[in-house]
Parts: C-alpha cells; structure tokens; sequence
C-alpha cells in the first residue's frame, strides 16, 4: 500500500518569504485585491518584438529590451502599488531565466475611482514607462558602449556586396 507524502518544500531552502498566493479571480473583489491589478509585461513595451509577439504600443513610444526591474523602478517612482512576479509571458518562446518577469500595479481604489488620475489606464502608464525607461541611470551609462558596437557594426554591414535577400 503506497502512503501518499504532501511535499511543503526543502527545509532551509531558498525559496524567500513571499505575498501571499493569489486567489481565483471573482467579480466581488475589491481593486485594492492584487487580483484586481493590472498586468504589464516587458514585452509589450520592447522595440524588439512585433504586435504577433505582444508589442502593444508603436515602435517609436517603446524601448529595446525592457526588464521588470526597470519597469518596477519607473513605478515606484510614480508611488503605485507594483507587485513583481516570477511569470513568463505565455507568448515569449524563450524559457530562459532572464525572460521571465511580470509587474501588476493597483490602478483604482476601493471605490473604483483611480489611485492617479493622470495614469488611470494600462495605456497611460504602457506610454509613460516607453518614455521613462531609456531616461533611467542604469539605461544611461549603457549608451556609450551601445553606440560604439552599432557604429562598428554597421562599418562592417557597408562593405559587403552582392544581393541578399529583400525583405
């Protein structure tokens, strides 16, 4: 006779002390429930990826390759109510570590009126963190080492010749 075993976790692991797990979503609860946040992706602000890939908004109000740490950062900053998670986006086809990362922030107040009224939308706050994010220190001190392999790179795009194919 097999017994059966419920498994809590490895004891003294290193799994950290957490929120605690969502519950099903229903219609009753409040918006101060993190079921009631909103969810934002990296991807739907990278400048990367396309509108088939989650891209939300046009190319020129994104950003190349956004993290959930800078996006968290850009929010905290605006005093929003931002829970980051382990998630992955269902459409990224990378499982990589490095790919995972979702933010939900508390939009409304109990009553349903907005907790910022000048970013009350997913929208407005998806425009916000495109325009916030390449302004960020982390973001600025990369730019030099950026510019530099672009302009070695595309040195070296000039010399080939023959056809290739258009796209």
């Amino acid at each position: 006779m097999a017994t059966m075993h419920a498994h809590p976790g490895h004891p003294g692991g290193s799994r950290m002390p957490g929120p605690p797990p969502l519950t099903p979503w229903s219609p009753d609860k409040k918006h101060s429930d993190r079921e009631r946040w909103v969810c934002v992706y990296p991807a739907y602000i990278n400048r990367k990826k396309s509108r088939q890939e989650g891209r939300r908004l046009p190319k020129q109000c994104c950003v190349d390759d956004p993290t959930p740490q800078e996006i968290r950062d850009v929010l905290v900053a605006l005093n929003m109510n931002v829970l980051v998670e382990l998630k992955q986006y269902p459409r990224e086809r990378s499982r990589e570590l490095h790919c995972r990362g979702r933010i939900r922030v508390q939009l409304r107040q109990d009553d349903g009126t907005p907790l910022n009224t000048e970013y009350a939308t997913r929208d407005s706050i998806l425009l916000h963190l495109g325009k916030m994010i390449p302004q960020l220190k982390s973001r600025q001190t990369k730019a030099p080492e950026q510019t530099q392999a672009s302009t070695s790179s595309s040195a070296g795009h000039s010399q080939k010749k023959g056809k290739g194919k258009r796209r």
